[in-house]
């Protein structure tokens, strides 16, 4: 007997969930968040929905935005249950579900004179974005914002229809500027290095192409704060539906799952205000690039180096590639060796501590996050997640085995096949491609490193041809295991 969510039957989901202690009609919108996922209805909702729980600030509630087609299969799930999400936190040996509603409407995707209306009410103080690490236009090998993209092109040609979120935000400025209405602050909740700095290059670059006068207004007049985000958070499938059917009783469309850990820093920089969530754990900072160093090359270069070689052996789950103590042993000398030397100090953080903590979070059975989940849309991730590490080595003249190896790795695995010669289903935007060249690869290890938009520089070095050339013949030679036994022992580069 499940319960189906909505505000009418919270009184009776209440017995085996936690729900708002606010009353939802109290909100009002303060935030418009495009890219309403999994990851934000973890993240940024569960913070405002602890601040709102508090009685607090509850002028900053949230109205979710689509800007994909795809979108509107998420905001009629959601609209169904009266924008409420099922959270479910599970840590190692404990859960607890909890019923959140910081969300008081979802626009649809594909009406942008009805998106940009919202976005130019005085109201709205913020703009958030969780549009994945792809989604910012930028070439991966160098950073830098790519004003020639089709979308974008597009865009700069019809500024009055746009179809991208940095469309649609540059004309919710533009009818502010014209109405004398102060401009919102845009803010990234993204895994990229400098999300802040990279929205407002996409922001201010897309303006320029059409209207030079408003780009020069946006860069003197809108707060584009930097933040590091973190939660491990897995996609929702008919597993974790059942879950909260089963365990807790609720019929929820969409149920979140994620682990009990969270962390959120940022940038103090909101012209127009800003929620108090200082007094439900967000972390204000001067300089927010510490952590996110820290973060990004630990913990997302960490599942991108554990991805490939447990996919390439038939791992599905991530708890169960920590539980292999190959992989996690390649995880760890990685890490200790390569990534963490080099990764500049954290205020009052200890790297190797930080290190063991996402041990402990990433052999969370609980989480049921998986190994497909982590190897995909790795053209994005790559570049960002690990060959900033490989160049940092590079330039100070260090050396790079194990970084080689997992791009070597990633090479390996767009070949198609694991090593029981089981197919491999791509999750990237650019798989052909990088199928193409890791099967041309196989003979020629430079072909892969060819692919200059995601290498950049670091495919110039001999060194790294070398290592790379070296750990891709292991590879197909003798194996996963193998390769990455050599490479625990001190052999591979030899």
């Amino acid at each position: 007997m499940t319960t189906k969510l909505s505000l009418a039957n919270l009184s009776a989901i209440k017995a085996t969930a936690a729900i708002p202690a606010y009353d939802r009609s109290s909100l009002k919108a303060g935030i418009v968040h495009f890219g309403v996922g999994n990851f934000h209805r973890a993240h940024q909702a569960i913070y405002l929905d602890d601040l709102f729980n508090t009685g607090s600030d509850h002028d900053w509630a949230i109205i979710g935005a689509g800007v994909l087609l795809s979108d509107e299969a998420m905001r009629a799930k959601l609209e169904e249950q009266d924008f409420l999400t099922t959270v479910v936190e599970q840590d190692n040996n404990k859960s607890a579900a909890r019923v959140t509603a910081p969300m008081i409407d979802y626009l649809r995707p594909g009406n942008a004179a009805a998106t940009i209306a919202v976005l130019s009410d005085p109201a709205i103080r913020i703009v958030s974005l969780t549009i994945t690490e792809g989604g910012y236009f930028i070439d991966p090998a160098s950073g830098v914002f790519n004003p020639k993209h089709p979308a974008i092109v597009a865009d700069s040609q019809s500024p009055g229809d746009p179809k991208t979120v940095f469309g649609l935000i540059i004309a919710g400025l533009k009818a502010r500027k014209d109405k004398g209405i102060v401009p919102f602050t845009v803010m990234s909740c993204d895994n990229i290095p400098g999300n802040g700095e990279v929205t407002h290059a996409a922001v201010s670059g897309l303006a320029r192409l059409s209207d030079p006068a408003l780009a020069e207004w946006i860069e003197a007049n809108v707060a584009f704060p930097n933040g590091m985000v973190d939660r491990i958070t897995p996609a929702t499938g008919p597993r974790e539906v059942g879950i909260v059917a089963d365990d807790y009783g609720i019929d929820d469309n969409w149920p979140v799952f994620c682990e009990e850990f969270k962390q959120w820093v940022l940038e103090d920089h909101f012209p127009a205000g800003r929620p108090a969530l200082e007094t439900v754990g967000v972390q204000f900072v001067p300089d927010v690039a510490p952590y996110e160093h820290m973060k990004i090359r630990i913990l997302n270069g960490g599942h991108a180096a554990i991805a490939y070689p447990a996919a390439l052996l038939d791992i599905h789950f991530v708890h169960e590639a920590m539980e292999d103590a190959t992989v996690c042993a390649f995880l760890a000398k990685l890490e200790h060796d390569e990534i963490i030397p080099v990764i500049p100090p954290v205020p009052n953080t200890d790297l190797n501590a930080y290190f063991k903590k996402v041990e402990t979070r990433l052999l969370n059975p609980k989480i049921g996050d998986t190994i497909p989940r982590l190897a995909q849309d790795g053209s994005n991730r790559q570049p960002k997640f690990i060959l900033p590490t490989t160049a940092d080595r590079l330039r100070r003249g260090e050396d790079v085995v194990g970084l080689a190896l997992v791009s070597a790795l990633w090479c390996r695995y767009f070949a198609g096949t694991t090593d029981s010669g089981k197919p491999i289903t791509f999750n990237d935007a650019s798989a052909d491609r990088l199928h193409a060249a890791a099967i041309k690869a196989k003979d020629d290890p430079q072909a892969f490193l060819a692919l200059s938009d995601i290498f950049g520089d670091v495919a110039q070095s001999t060194l790294f041809q070398k290592r790379f050339a070296h750990a891709l013949q292991t590879l197909w030679g003798k194996g996963t295991r193998a390769t990455l036994q050599l490479y625990l022992d001190g052999k591979l580069g030899e």
